[in-house]
């Protein structure tokens, strides 16, 4: 029933009235999950930028003083600090998830969702730099001098984002304004991304959007929600017993813009990109590689198919598409020596010729049935 409060109106849309499908998994609680992760990661987050100081003389002691000197502020860098990982298992996990069910057939969602992934990329990237440790600032170092590829204006935009010539505090500073800023922009595109959602409805098992399996979301589906306190145990278990387990041990030294790492390793979430990177010898296809290897998800909302799928087709692809993103992720981390330097090309074709045929698939599946 309808209420004269259009907020009360609104928030029950989202959590109570929506119209849910009956075959709804478990697979379908990282969405929440992820909501849940975002509000963790900004309190947390807003914590520690109380006594962070973007300054490259004393950035890398200011992590240091959070962990040793403030009251619990080591709790709060660590849980940040793995927060990001967890962000990013389940970001993987939906994102599989939405391919194994066809979730492009909802363009909006789709689009705001890939637009989602692609700033959260860029905001991990510039919390990661904040530490302000080795393998933090040569990684600002290489990152920022990718857009040099850029024609035209590649230079100036560059030295625009190091205000300067090099990689300096100036540019902690602009990365640090940007990390505290960007999160409350996501919480709106977070937002849009809900509308879309529940304009449309969400797919499901069945792989159909009929109205004639639907029933509300709540409370029903609020006893399914509340499994991910079972993964917050785990975080919260894993994070106090191994703090810096996913973390590089270059993250413990202080930046030394003279001497860069022996080799240059980012976070495990952005491995498998990294690796694409790194497989192409010509800086310009490697860049436009990198960004394709994400950006190619937006085409798949170029074909109108909302009659049938070809599951088994489907999800034999996604399983090899997932089987070929966590090579590129393990040969990404590797030395660059044989058999590490075939193997990244080989793999890197393999990733993109399986993007194409699942658009291939999704394509000619309306074909054949009509």
């Amino acid at each position: 029933m309808k209420s004269k409060n259009n907020m009360y109106n609104f928030v029950n849309s989202l959590v109570v009235s929506l119209p849910s499908s009956k075959s709804l998994t478990i697979n379908w609680n990282y969405g929440s999950m992820l909501g849940m992760v975002l509000a963790f990661q900004i309190l947390t987050g807003t914590f520690l930028a109380f006594y962070y100081t973007a300054d490259g003389n004393v950035g890398f002691s200011t992590v240091q003083y959070i962990m040793y000197e403030v009251n619990y502020g080591w709790i709060f860098r660590i849980f940040h600090s793995n927060g990001a990982s967890l962000f990013f298992i389940f970001l993987y996990l939906h994102i599989f998830k939405g391919l194994f069910m066809v979730s492009y057939r909802l363009k909006k969602t789709w689009i705001s969702g890939l637009t989602i992934y692609l700033l959260l990329m860029m905001e991990a990237f510039m919390g990661y730099v904040l530490v302000w440790a080795q393998m933090s600032f040569w990684a600002a170092v290489v990152i920022t001098s990718l857009l040099s590829v850029i024609p035209i204006w590649g230079s100036s935009i560059v030295m625009w984002i190091w205000s300067g010539f090099g990689v300096t505090s100036a540019t902690l500073k602009f990365f640090f304004v940007l990390h505290f800023l960007l999160p409350w922009g996501l919480l709106v595109l977070v937002l849009l991304h809900l509308v879309f959602l529940h304009s449309t409805g969400s797919t499901s098992s069945l792989y159909c959007h009929g109205d004639y399996d639907k029933i509300c979301f709540g409370p029903d589906f609020w006893s399914k929600d509340a499994y991910n306190i079972i993964f917050w145990l785990l975080f919260v278990v894993f994070t106090l017993y191994y703090p810096f387990k996913l973390s590089d041990p270059e993250m413990f030294i202080e930046a030394d813009p003279m001497m860069s790492p022996v080799h240059i390793v980012p976070e495990w979430y952005f491995l498998f990109a990294y690796a694409i990177l790194r497989a192409i010898p010509n800086k310009v296809l490697g860049v436009i590689a990198l960004f394709m290897s994400i950006a190619l998800f937006y085409f798949f909302v170029l074909i109108n198919n909302y009659t049938s799928c070809l599951v088994k087709l489907n999800k034999f692809l996604v399983i090899n598409y997932i089987f070929s993103t966590v090579i590129l992720s393990w040969l990404g981390q590797c030395l660059v020596e044989e058999p590490y330097t075939m193997l990244s090309p080989l793999f890197s074709i393999i990733y993109f010729l399986l993007i194409f045929l699942m658009m291939l698939t999704f394509y000619y599946s309306k074909k054949l049935f009509i």
